[in-house]
């Protein structure tokens, strides 16, 4: 808010997402309105749709832009380093063993196995195989430092101070890596395809922005980037993962009667390399060079398999990243989706304002 000489009186709701609740903060949201310095008449509210969450973040933002508010602080948050390990029943058991549970396995109760495995099954289902998953993940990572080189994340990234030191840029992505070292590894939980390669990793992270109405946004010292012209959530199977954010662009599409080639920009978050690469086919229906134009316009600057997955904040971070994108590229239209919690995405689309 100080790099944007946004004023706090004219935030009238704070709404923060979060994936893993887990991680030991309770009413996450409030904690760091108070931390922060906000006032203590800020209404804020916490979000938990898994890796939706950041995402559903803005869209509730803009309904209540849509409602009446002056002003919205979105935030997706997420601290997988502090995640506990579950101890089951031991409030109750006095004599036996008890069993310890690692939320970080990602297992889904609905689908009674790990995400990992289903995905990469899934990605079979549509003809997506080990190599395409691991060319994609290589991609991401090159299109990540060339991003970073040219000076695109300079004034997105903000320097923080650790115990360990500064940190000033991105610690996950892996400037060594190569398609060899990729096809070396041991797929994970028994999936066919998905690897430690060509998944994010497990990471702590943040994203803020600040969703306003018209007039307050056109008065700010930072002119917008873009209007949210819509958003949905969706839901299906809990083994939907992969190809749902592809039904719910495809979707919003439909809604502002827009093709997939009217896209100049795409931001599907991966939370597996195979979830940009199934849900492209889908929005593609088939056609073979739609599919190949798509895959040019989205993730351009690296994704989730580069930077990371901090779960709350990856569908924050890629609203910004593609309402950055599409001024850079002086677009019109950027469709953002994200898929999370056991079978739901939420999507929103973007059009660029002109300052």
């Amino acid at each position: 808010m100080e790099r944007l000489e946004w004023p706090a009186t004219l935030i009238d709701e704070m709404i923060v997402g979060n994936g893993m609740i887990g991680g030991g903060l309770m009413v996450p949201a409030r904690q760091i309105a108070a931390a922060s310095g906000l006032p203590l008449d800020l209404p804020t509210l916490t979000i938990d749709r898994a890796c939706c969450s950041g995402a559903t973040t803005v869209g509730l933002a803009a309904r209540a832009v849509a409602a009446g508010a002056r002003s919205v602080l979105c935030l997706g948050i997420e601290t997988l380093s502090r995640t506990p390990r579950l101890l089951h029943d031991s409030r109750w058991a006095k004599n036996g063993d008890l069993l310890v549970e690692d939320l970080l396995l990602l297992r889904s109760p609905l689908a009674g196995k790990p995400i990992a495995t289903y995905v990469g099954e899934v990605a079979i289902e549509h003809g997506i195989d080990r190599q395409a998953q691991d060319e994609w993940a290589l991609q991401s990572h090159h299109r990540y430092f060339a991003a970073l080189e040219a000076g695109y994340f300079d004034d997105e990234i903000i320097p923080i101070t650790t115990p360990l030191g500064a940190v000033t840029r991105d610690e996950q992505p892996r400037p060594d890596t190569s398609l060899e070292k990729m096809a070396a590894l041991n797929t994970v939980y028994d999936s066919p395809t998905v690897t430690a390669g060509n998944a994010p990793g497990l990471n702590d992270g943040a994203c803020g922005l600040v969703l306003a109405d018209e007039a307050s946004a056109w008065a700010s010292a930072a002119p917008p980037l873009a209007r949210v012209s819509h958003y949905l959530q969706t839901a299906g199977e809990p083994t939907s993962s992969a190809y749902l954010p592809g039904e719910a662009i495809g979707r919003l599409l439909k809604e502002a009667d827009l093709d997939a080639g009217d896209l100049d920009v795409l931001e599907i978050n991966e939370a597996f390399a195979a979830t940009p690469l199934v849900s492209l086919r889908k929005l593609a229906g088939g056609d073979a060079e739609l599919e190949q134009r798509l895959r040019q316009r989205t993730n351009v600057n690296g994704g989730a398999v580069a930077l990371g997955h901090p779960l709350g904040a990856s569908g924050t971070r890629i609203v910004l990243t593609a309402a950055r994108e599409l001024r850079r590229r002086r677009g019109k239209w950027a469709a953002v989706a994200v898929c999370g919690g056991f079978g739901q995405t939420d999507a929103l689309l973007l059009e660029r304002v002109k300052r």
